[in-house]
């Protein structure tokens, strides 16, 4: 039998910051795999530590203690952040809850934007293989309008044609349907559903949206800076219930 390989292994992570003369412990020895072709959605209430997991795994935020290894190098013995930065654009695609346009380009240039950055010198092919990408989430007529000029779901959908135009292995997906109302939400979801079906791509998702556990693979439930409970598969379902229940009670209350 194969093994299925972990992308993203995470061991014994801790994380501190000073604030004010005490010491917060914002990660408390996290231990995670992601195996290739997962969607892994991680998850809890605001505070529980979910983003700044995601950034130490981006190698934005060293660890305390304990190591990130991404495609089985490790992040933090690369000597700089220019190093990791390195990393962040072959490996990573990005989709934030609140998109970062360059201004002064257009819909289409903010897409081939990433291109440029990997080195591809060719103006034309950057455009043509943005439009591309546009074309798939059915964007390209807006691609020479300013970002924006449209919708905060139409944002989305650009900012995900702009994080997989480098074809990266692993599409990050942080609170990325915070801003929109339900509808444009649950359009995006069924997008990179479909990106990690049919395209291989490797999903990690951090959300405080139960709603979105639906379309997971893998769950990880997060709680004052420790993962608490992970769930695969069949026992999705009975996970959901149980957190919903949870919720309902103390609604109640």
């Amino acid at each position: 039998m194969n093994q299925v390989t972990n992308i993203i292994e995470v061991k014994s992570v801790s994380k501190s910051f000073l604030v004010g003369g005490q010491v917060i412990n914002v990660l408390k020895g996290i231990d995670l795999q992601i195996k290739l072709g997962d969607f892994a959605v991680i998850f809890g209430p605001s505070g529980c530590g979910k983003s700044t997991l995601l950034h130490t795994i981006l190698g934005l935020e060293p660890p305390t203690k304990g190591s990130v290894l991404i495609d089985n190098k490790p992040v933090y013995d690369l000597s700089s952040e220019d190093d990791r930065s390195i990393v962040r654009k072959n490996i990573f695609g990005m989709v934030y809850q609140q998109a970062n346009w360059i201004r002064s380009l257009s819909v289409v240039e903010n897409v081939a934007f990433p291109l440029a950055l990997a080195g591809e010198r060719r103006v034309d092919f950057r455009k043509q293989k943005a439009k591309e990408m546009l074309d798939l989430f059915n964007m390209a007529d807006w691609a020479d309008y300013s970002p924006s000029e449209l919708s905060s779901g139409q944002q989305q959908l650009v900012a995900l044609a702009r994080a997989i135009i480098t074809d990266p292995k692993i599409l990050i997906a942080d609170e990325p349907t915070g801003n929109l109302d339900f509808e444009s939400g649950q359009k995006l979801m069924e997008i990179i559903a479909k990106l990690n079906q049919e395209k291989d791509k490797t999903v990690l998702m951090v959300t405080h949206d139960l709603e979105y556990l639906e379309y997971a693979i893998t769950g990880v439930q997060m709680l004052d800076g420790e993962i608490i409970e992970t769930f695969r598969g069949s026992e999705k379902q009975t996970m959901i219930s149980k957190i919903r229940s949870k919720r309902d009670l103390k609604n109640e209350e």
